[in-house]
């Protein structure tokens, strides 16, 4: 895509936090252009939070952004959606601190986004290039980004019985997004529900929003969505912590049994070393191709 886009008008969608229960209303609004995506509590004087890496709080079972202590929790579905799906700039109001669960995956924000339409101003998009390997490790856990010329996603998953080992490598463009990644919900176990719970989390967490695994199977009714939904609602949840750079990547992501705290360090430590990468126009790498293909 060559150049900025935003919202052709305003959506709307109400919920409940997944892991503060709290009810929730969000628009997604138009946005000028390089205004990057930007949440609005409009609880709290339309105070602004931009989605940047610069804010970014807490990354241990959802992704919260902070600035001047005003939170917003679990942005990782919305972010990764508006990402997936080519929006560069729009505002999110929001009437309390956490992002809607809907139904714990990123499908209702792409309908969302299909009834807002798609609004392209005559800004160049910049794209944000890799220029060479990067590597973050701990504990048996790691997330690498090499250099390429497309956004490219490799996810291993690795989790108890009966999920098992999972793998899944795909180009994310809109429609691949789309159809293979934004469907996947938000997952976890019977046997942590207690402990979750006693931690403050997942009170609004239904069977409507997330998927429960037993021991030797699953509570929920429907059942799956794919063999390896929750391979795929990682990377999901990836392109949205990755959304935090604040511009279109190039490059691939290999995520080997990563989580949020990970793909936070990933990005702080692109984003802090300026020689780790470089910005150009869609232009300016079309261009940069077709030189590689004639040499």
């Amino acid at each position: 895509m060559r150049f900025e886009t935003t919202v052709q008008r305003p959506v709307e969608a109400n919920g409940v936090g997944l892991h503060s229960g709290v009810p929730v209303a969000i628009r997604i609004l138009p946005a000028p252009v390089s205004t990057g995506i930007v949440f609005v509590r409009t609880d709290l004087d339309n105070f602004q939070i931009p989605a940047s890496w610069r804010h970014v709080a807490r990354v241990s079972y959802a992704t919260s952004l902070m600035r001047q202590g005003v939170l917003i929790s679990t942005t990782e579905h919305l972010l990764s959606v508006l990402y997936s799906m080519g929006i560069d700039n729009a505002y999110v109001e929001i009437d309390n601190l956490e992002v809607p669960i809907l139904d714990g995956s990123g499908l209702p924000f792409v309908r969302l986004l299909e009834q807002a339409g798609t609004r392209q101003y005559r800004r160049k998009r910049k794209y944000l290039r890799i220029r060479r390997p990067i590597s973050v490790e701990d504990k048996g856990k790691r997330i690498s980004i090499l250099p390429a010329e497309c956004f490219r996603l490799t996810c291993d998953t690795d989790y108890p019985s009966p999920v098992g080992r999972q793998s899944l490598e795909l180009e994310v463009t809109p429609e691949r997004y789309a159809t293979e990644i934004a469907f996947a919900r938000t997952f976890g176990w019977e046997t942590d529900l207690d402990q979750m719970r006693n931690m403050g989390l997942i009170r609004g967490a239904s069977l409507e929003n997330a998927i429960c695994f037993t021991r030797d199977g699953l509570l929920n009714a429907g059942g799956l969505r794919a063999p390896d939904e929750c391979c795929r609602h990682k990377a999901l949840d990836l392109i949205g912590d990755l959304a935090l750079l604040g511009r279109p990547l190039l490059g691939h992501v290999i995520a080997e049994r990563a989580g949020h705290a990970m793909h936070a360090a990933l990005v702080a430590r692109i984003m802090s070393n300026p020689s780790l990468y470089e910005i150009l126009t869609f232009d300016q790498l079309a261009s940069r191709v077709t030189q590689a293909l004639m040499s």
